[in-house]
């Protein structure tokens, strides 16, 4: 402290100087030219006199500099990569700090899971701080790898890293006053802490039970009408941009100078190569100016809304007593980018991270061996039908995580069902993974419109267990066969063959392969896609792994069952 007012005072020398630089002001929504002084991590002064000197000094030459971009909401897990390579491959694209939820691993691992992620998150340059899952499993309608409660989470909240409590999907539990839930609701507010909230398809009366609970934040409006709900009863809307779901087109009208400081951005889910490829937050500031929106209201709400949404005062600003976290952009439209710093230190520039030697986190052999899948038989997989052809039908959207609900004739032989590719209507199953419970839940589904073969991974929201879909038992059980045999992770069959896959040992839900190995594996399975889905136009895998979270509408399958999220109950497959 007493360097940092020296220097600001110039009685001292700071760090670094970044001269030249066109400074967004996200406090008036400006643009000013100055010098941006750094000193132990933190920006002293913003220079418009050149009085400052520093012992290294770089000049931007009047390009555009922003505060460091903020995601307010991801599944790191989602990425298939562990937090510290998620950190390298993001930070070229601006993104230096995140809130992250858990949960994925957490429904696996449990408490094993989350020390893991806590411990690896101390390898990355980019800050990442957590959110506790609050709902493991997300409902009592399936079977997860863990069971956390308050008391489980209680020691997690000391954690410096640790902000609150994680989206609250499970709204029957709020609304119907459960007492765990309440447990963990009640620990969190006496810590002071905060709580997300996860309120898809939510009324306005049940979102008042959400705002009782004292939840504050939603990533889960669809349409602009939720969102103006949401900031009306004073939450925060995280405008969601992810792969499965891309719902910050149709939010965007929802923005006003107004109302602007109350939304912020996020991804919730994202994979690796699409996070590569385009970015994150990066990529949402570009598609909101793209859409009409001002750049400087679009950077205010990817830096300070964010931060301040989370109480991280320290960031989202290029301001004195700020965290030097800087994006230098080479186009301001597109939001490309130049450099990056983080702390006042550059570990970015053109595309690529700085490497650094960093510590390996060691993984548990309990997090490694995590798959279960039992031998199956086509017995197994066979849904019977006992009176007519008419069912109950999930019908995806494609890059959405809702389904709808329908009713379908379908073809039937002998009493089973029999998947038709003409008619689009394929055989679905979850296979409980976790603990050799023999649980499992079969459907059918319709939109993916795959020709041949099956796809199965054990990526699959929020439990996990193994998901298969397929145009044949055969295919649908090899894929399951190789599921166990890499513990984990993405497959592709056809005709009895492996024809694309990528192994996610850690908890069946992280690669321990690096970035660019891991994508030269996706491109190989997208290739496979193509094979088998001569017309693919949406992403394949996201989409498949929320079939089976039962807590967004309108109809999922999980490892006991189809299940009907707006009565929150199981259905037959078959309509009698």
């Amino acid at each position: 402290m007493k360097k940092s007012i020296q220097i600001s005072q110039k009685k001292m020398e700071a760090d670094f100087i970044l001269k030249n630089a066109y400074v967004a002001d996200v406090f008036s929504l400006c643009w000013r030219r100055a010098n941006i002084v750094v000193a132990e991590g933190k920006i002293i002064a913003l220079d418009e006199k050149d009085e400052f000197t520093a012992s290294v000094i770089e000049d931007a030459e009047g390009k555009y500099v922003i505060p460091g971009l903020i995601d307010a909401h991801i599944h790191i897990e989602s990425s298939m990569l562990t937090p510290s390579q998620f950190s390298e491959i993001l930070l070229p694209h601006g993104i230096t700090s995140v809130i992250t939820d858990p949960h994925e691993i957490v429904n696996v691992s449990g408490s094993k899971g989350m020390e893991y992620m806590l411990e690896d998150a101390e390898n990355a340059k980019m800050d990442i701080y957590f959110m506790l899952p609050s709902s493991v499993p997300s409902t009592s309608f399936e079977n997860s790898g863990a069971v956390m409660k308050a008391n489980d989470l209680a020691s997690f909240l000391k954690h410096g890293r640790v902000l609150g409590l994680a989206e609250v999907m499970d709204f029957p539990a709020v609304l119907e006053t459960d007492s765990d839930m309440l447990d963990k609701l009640s620990l969190v507010q006496k810590a002071n802490k905060l709580i997300d909230g996860h309120g898809a398809g939510l009324n306005r009366e049940q979102l008042r039970g959400y705002r009782a609970a004292g939840i504050q934040t939603d990533h889960e409006c669809v349409t602009a009408a939720e969102a103006r709900e949401r900031i009306k009863q004073g939450m925060y809307v995280l405008m969601r941009e992810g792969s499965a779901a891309k719902n910050l087109v149709d939010l965007l009208p929802a923005v006003t100078p107004a109302n602007a400081r109350r939304f912020a951005f996020c991804t919730d889910d994202k994979h690796l190569d699409e996070l590569m490829e385009e970015g994150s937050i990066n990529f949402a500031v570009s598609l909101a100016i793209k859409q009409g929106m001002t750049p400087l209201q679009a950077i205010q709400i990817a830096t300070l809304n964010a931060a301040e949404c989370y109480r991280l005062y320290d960031r989202g600003a290029i301001a004195e007593g700020y965290v030097a976290d800087l994006v230098m952009l080479e186009d301001l439209q597109t939001m490309e980018i130049a450099t990056v710093w983080k702390n006042g230190e550059k570990v970015a520039e053109k595309g690529k991270a700085f490497q650094k030697e960093k510590k390996k986190t060691t993984v548990g052999q309990t997090i490694l061996q995590s798959v279960h899948i039992p031998k199956l038989t086509e017995k197994d997989l066979a849904i019977t039908f006992s009176k007519g052809n008419r069912a109950n039908v999930i019908e995806i959207i494609p890059n959405q995580i809702i389904t709808k609900h329908i009713e379908k004739e379908v073809d039937i032989e002998n009493g089973y069902f029999v998947p038709s590719i003409e008619k689009d209507l394929l055989k679905i199953a979850v296979i409980e993974r976790h603990h050799s419970l023999g649980t499992k839940g079969l459907a059918i589904v319709h939109g993916f419109g795959l020709q041949k073969g099956a796809v199965a991974t054990t990526v699959a929201h929020d439990s996990h267990n193994a998901i298969v879909v397929g145009t044949n038992d055969q295919d649908m059980l090899v894929a399951l066969e190789a599921l166990q045999a890499m513990q984990g992770g993405l497959v592709v069959v056809d005709e009895g063959e492996v024809i694309g896959s990528l192994a996610l040992p850690i908890a069946g839900l992280m690669t321990s392969l690096n970035a660019e190995e891991a994508v030269k594996k996706l491109e190989d399975i997208h290739k496979a896609l193509h094979d088998i889905h001569s017309d693919l136009h949406f992403h394949f895998f996201l989409t498949l792994s929320f079939l089976s979270l039962p807590v967004i509408p309108e109809l999922k399958l999980t490892d006991t069952g189809l299940f009907n999220v707006r009565t929150f109950q199981h259905i037959p497959v078959e309509i009698v």
